[in-house]
């Protein structure tokens, strides 16, 4: 009788290799799936932020800023997304930005413009990721197996439906408003398709948490897309105006270390040129002014700013408005600020 034992051995010995074999294959396969799902937040790439981080500094509190963001905060406990509408240099980013943090709930930033399309809210494929799988079943053969996986970043609008996170989108009209397709479904059925990837995955549920804050300018800014009514119909409307004179001033000395009386009197500037010039005098403006006036210090005897410095810088502040536009020069700016001051 022949004795097989060494054959069986053999056999059993080459069961076990190609067991490992395809038991390294099986791990290398889920290694990388882990790898391309979690791609997006490799090496800290991740647009989510903390609540506490986003919070502008200095923030300000007036009675007229909390009344507003009171506002926005009871839209968002309803469920509905919030559209901040206003003039630049309003404060409707910082506003935004603080009843996102009072969510606490994760944020996400976006901001708009030309270059924002859909792949840009949702994301896209970036590049492919390989391996190769060896069988050696048979002895002496080589099996190989090329395994290519692509993969797919999700980027910001992905990342805030799938964490329930509150999305600041700021300058949202001056995106293209074919971009914004997208968030029709997911405001009305509250799914996020994500065209160009495959698979049962192509959509997200929306997470329960999820709240969306978009600021814009008024539409007759310039670089202001108009967008579709279906989708605007979707959102609650906030109005933000410039503040009243109490708070202006409060946001200035947040900025600058001014005297009171100096502080008045840029605010008190600032409201004058408002209401004459043609041009948009913001609470912003107010507070460069105030940064410049700290530098030049054009103090008359009396401890006041000269109208002369006033004038100058002002006019220095307000000049990138009205530079380049038909018929309208610095010159002609610096006349009508002198006058008002």
């Amino acid at each position: 009788m022949v004795d097989d034992t060494s054959r069986k051995r053999t056999v059993r010995g080459t069961k076990i290799r190609a067991s490992r074999e395809q038991k390294e294959g099986r791990k290398a396969k889920k290694k990388l799936a882990r790898t391309a799902s979690s791609a997006g937040e490799r090496n800290g790439d991740t647009p989510l932020s903390d609540p506490e981080e986003v919070v502008p500094e200095p923030f300000v509190e007036t009675d007229a800023v909390r009344s507003l963001r009171d506002r926005i905060s009871g839209w968002l406990e309803a469920d509905q997304p919030v559209h901040l509408i206003g003039p630049t240099g309003c404060g409707k980013t910082a506003l935004a930005l603080s009843a996102a943090a009072a969510r606490d709930r994760p944020v996400v930033w976006l901001n708009g413009d030309e270059a924002v399309d859909t792949e840009a809210l949702v994301g896209s494929h970036a590049g492919g990721e390989r391996y190769e799988e060896h069988d050696r079943y048979v002895s002496g053969v080589d099996k190989k197996t090329q395994i290519v996986r692509e993969r797919w970043v999700d980027n910001p609008l992905s990342v805030a439906v799938r964490e329930g996170a509150t999305l600041v989108y700021n300058e949202f009209s001056r995106s293209d408003a074919a971009a914004h397709n997208v968030l029709l479904s997911v405001f009305e059925e509250g799914v996020l398709e994500r065209p160009g990837k495959r698979g049962a995955d192509r959509t997200i549920d929306i997470h329960p948490e999820f709240r969306a804050i978009v600021t814009s300018n008024d539409a007759e800014y310039a670089g202001v897309h108009e967008q579709q009514d279906a989708l605007l119909d979707r959102f609650i409307g906030v109005h933000v105006d410039y503040y009243d004179a109490e708070t202006e001033r409060e946001l200035v000395g947040a900025h600058v270390a001014l005297s009171d009386a100096d502080i008045a009197t840029i605010v008190e500037t600032t409201r004058a040129l408002r209401d004459d010039l043609e041009i948009v005098v913001g609470t912003r403006a107010a507070i460069t002014a105030a940064k410049g006036l700290a530098v030049f210090d054009g103090h008359d005897g009396d401890g006041e700013f000269d109208d002369e410095t006033l004038s100058r810088v002002f006019t220095d502040v307000l000049a990138p408005k009205v530079a380049g536009e038909d018929g309208g020069d610095i010159d002609d700016l610096r006349s009508q600020v002198t006058e008002i001051v």
